[in-house]
């Protein structure tokens, strides 16, 4: 299904805008006419991380006249294994300053403006209103839901991707340009059980996978902008980069949806985090007066190697991730071993267990295991390996 262009031409390109976009003047389907388009555009990326990175870059060398970034974090090393609008000397620079930067170096006829701040529901409509097209590089549920649904209400189409690991999708919600095409909530009425899908910084992504889907989500952009082909509305692209295999379904506007159906029951912007619950009730339950820190974990095993005190300390993550960072005198069990009841029967029952990961979030949910199977005197360490090697030890590499 094509579109009638988002954006209305520019005046006129300039001599050295001609010479700079000259390859794409000489693609019929483009033309003066398309390029003039993209320098009237703006469009909004939401995040300057492993999306984001790609699709700014991108952007700003196909002409997109201006580009606004909506980050608040800063870079940091581990970023750089994917996030390539990032380098070196931009470590603990604010992420949309470098991404800025970046920019002016690759075309310096763009316009860059910045949001600095975490989109919530106080401000996203704001930083939306004006924009021609949202590119949205978000890596959580709860941001996702609040960019369909603020997009939504605002009618401004946006180009949606996800990454994990080796896969990736992308999409273009646009319930606007056609009352058949659905929104995201169509694809996902409702968020995955809090803890069942690990984010990037748990799971990981390989790194050029990013590069993949973000040209992808360009490259929507650009047909939507200067209506050319036909984006992929009404469809998911689906790539498995082990396997070098694309697929696209076809996903249907979903006439029970909450926001775009027949009786839609979302009509403002709702409380997104409760939503999606990051970490669900019964963690948050068991963490109650369960909850220790790594400074109180650190006398604890001083107490243990001088024999003064006995308790099991878990490691919930990954194999990988153990092998990168650890605290001492802990035994790998990962979290999967728990969900499927295997390691119930391997814990000793004659002294306490301690359960960490990498932040608190999965231990929050094996102590909620635990604690429903009678280990009443099972705790976890708020802020897991992080905390540690921020506080305790901070030889050892963090991610």
């Amino acid at each position: 299904m094509s579109f009638p262009p988002l954006v209305e031409p520019a005046s006129e390109l300039t001599v050295d805008e001609v010479r700079r976009y000259s390859r794409h003047l000489i693609i019929p389907d483009v033309g003066m006419s398309g390029q003039k388009r993209m320098k009237n555009a703006k469009v909004l990326v939401i995040g300057a991380g492993g999306l984001g990175s790609p699709a700014l870059l991108y952007l700003a060398a196909a002409g997109v006249g201006t580009l606004g970034i909506a980050e608040f974090d800063t870079v940091d090393e581990s970023n750089l294994q994917r996030q390539v609008i990032h380098g070196v000397s931009d470590i603990d620079k604010p992420k949309g300053l470098s991404a800025k930067e970046s920019i002016a170096e690759i075309n310096p006829y763009v316009e860059v403006v910045l949001h600095e701040e975490r989109l919530d529901n106080d401000n996203v409509m704001d930083v939306f209103e004006g924009y021609d097209l949202i590119v949205d590089g978000t890596d959580n549920f709860a941001t996702r839901y609040m960019v369909n649904d603020a997009a939504f209400f605002l009618g401004i189409p946006y180009v949606w991707g996800s990454i994990y690991r080796f896969d990736g999708q992308a999409s273009v919600f646009a319930p606007m340009l056609g009352e058949e095409l659905p929104c995201y909530r169509c694809l996902y009425p409702e968020p995955p059980p809090p803890g069942m899908v690990p984010s990037c910084a748990e799971g990981g992504v390989l790194g050029v996978l990013c590069a993949s889907i973000g040209s992808i989500q360009v490259n929507e952009a650009i047909k939507l902008i200067t209506g050319i082909g036909e984006p992929i509305a009404g469809r998911l692209m689906i790539y498995d980069a082990l396997e070098m295999e694309y697929r696209k379904l076809k996903v249907r506007k979903d006439p029970q949806c909450a926001l775009c159906g027949e009786n839609p029951t979302v009509t403002g912007l709702i409380d997104y985090d409760a939503f999606c619950g990051a970490v669900s009730e019964e963690a948050t339950e068991a963490a109650v007066g369960s909850t220790i820190s790594v400074v109180q974990l650190e006398t604890m095993l001083k107490e243990r190697e001088a024999g003064q005190r006995d308790f099991t300390l878990i490691d919930v993550r990954e194999p990988g991730e153990f092998e990168i960072n650890r605290i001492p005198g802990s035994v790998l069990v990962p979290k999967g071993e728990f969900l499927n009841g295997n390691a119930l029967g391997d814990l000793p029952d004659d002294k306490p267990v301690v359960l960490h990961c990498k932040s608190g979030v999965r231990s929050a949910e094996v102590l909620a295991i635990l604690k429903g199977a009678g280990y009443s005197d099972a705790v976890h360490v708020g802020g897991g390996v992080v905390a540690w090697v921020n506080q305790i030890d901070p030889s050892q590499p963090s991610y």
